[in-house]
């Protein structure tokens, strides 16, 4: 049986971890476990190649290398993936050939690409490569469905204006994405993201500074600053507000008009308890109760005590207890 690739942070998948003849399939499952899925085909039916996997923020960044051959984003992925995330990939090393939507483009070093997952693509690669692809929430690139149906298969060069910025800051953010600890990582990751849509309205002709959907692309900044500080037990709307030049009320009517339709500190909370209910379901042994509490920013086992059953109607020791409890036969759901 093959081995399944895992993607975990600053991790590398390499094929070297397997015999020759089962490369390919092995390239094939890491490229659905940390892309998405793809048909990969090459000219020897083998595959020499390794996949390293970073994440910054709300950004995952893949470093491809690997060999010449295609792969294929067909209907038959599409039709259970997740059409969540937009691909904006540089050209590190080699060239590639890209359809989508009609147009084929090539990509040469220092190129930039956006690919869309909801759609097909093929990607034929002639020699050796190295591709770092950016895997970034639709929502904050503030484009829609048919502007970004204009993006896809057009290399933007690195020659002028806007690109000539993101390109260079791609490949160092891609090589050195593991040296950053979470607030640095947290803080390049945005400053990434507004450089990609800015990329993606001067590619359509947008004034960068007028950006649609600014309001959404601040508020999924605002809530990947609170997951890196939910330790912070002093985090409050006014310290979030402050960190991002914003007042108060703009804060609350930010989170008032958001489709998840909570309060600022109703969302905070809820991130802690789900932070801790991870942990505690994981069941190291290793921390206390308290410890797990504080660690998300609870003062400490009582007050995490009160809230857990302020929304769960049960204590943690007793959430615990039922969650490792068997489950007997025909027991009622």
């Amino acid at each position: 049986m093959l081995s399944t690739p895992q993607a975990v942070r600053g991790e590398v998948i390499s094929t070297s971890a397997v015999p020759e003849h089962e490369s390919l399939d092995y390239w094939c499952d890491a490229v659905m476990a940390t892309l998405v899925g793809m048909d990969v085909d090459t000219a020897q039916g083998t595959i020499d190649g390794e996949i390293r996997i970073d994440r910054l923020g709300d950004l995952q960044i893949s470093t491809v290398a690997t060999e010449a051959g295609e792969v294929h984003r067909a209907p038959r992925f599409i039709a259970r993936g997740d059409g969540g995330r937009i691909f904006v990939a540089v050209q590190s090393k080699g060239t590639a050939q890209v359809e989508q939507d009609g147009r084929t483009t090539e990509l040469r070093p220092g190129d930039m690409a956006f690919f869309e997952n909801t759609r097909p693509y093929r990607t034929r690669f002639p020699e050796r490569f190295v591709l770092k692809i950016f895997s970034v929430p639709r929502a904050l690139l503030g484009r829609s469905e048919g502007e970004l149906r204009h993006l896809t298969a057009r290399a933007v060069r690195p020659t002028h204006g806007v690109a000539a910025l993101v390109s260079p800051f791609m490949e160092h953010l891609a090589d050195a994405s593991t040296s950053y600890d979470a607030p640095v990582a947290a803080r390049l990751a945005q400053s990434m993201t507004s450089l990609l849509a800015a990329t993606a309205a001067d590619q359509l002709g947008i004034g960068a500074d007028d950006l649609p959907g600014a309001e959404r692309v601040l508020l999924f900044r605002i809530k990947s600053f609170i997951r890196w500080h939910l330790s912070d037990p002093d985090l409050s709307p006014q310290k979030i507000a402050s960190a991002h030049g914003i007042s108060l009320r703009y804060l609350h009517k930010l989170f008032a008009d958001d489709d998840e339709g909570m309060s600022v500190g109703r969302w905070i909370r809820e991130q802690r308890l789900r932070e801790c209910r991870s942990e505690l379901a994981a069941g190291s042994g290793t921390a206390t109760l308290g410890q797990v509490a504080r660690r998300w920013g609870f003062s400490g086992s009582a007050h995490f005590g009160r809230v857990f059953r302020s929304v769960y109607g049960v204590s943690p020791s007793e959430w615990l207890h039922e969650l490792n409890e068997p489950i007997a036969i025909g027991r009622a759901a």
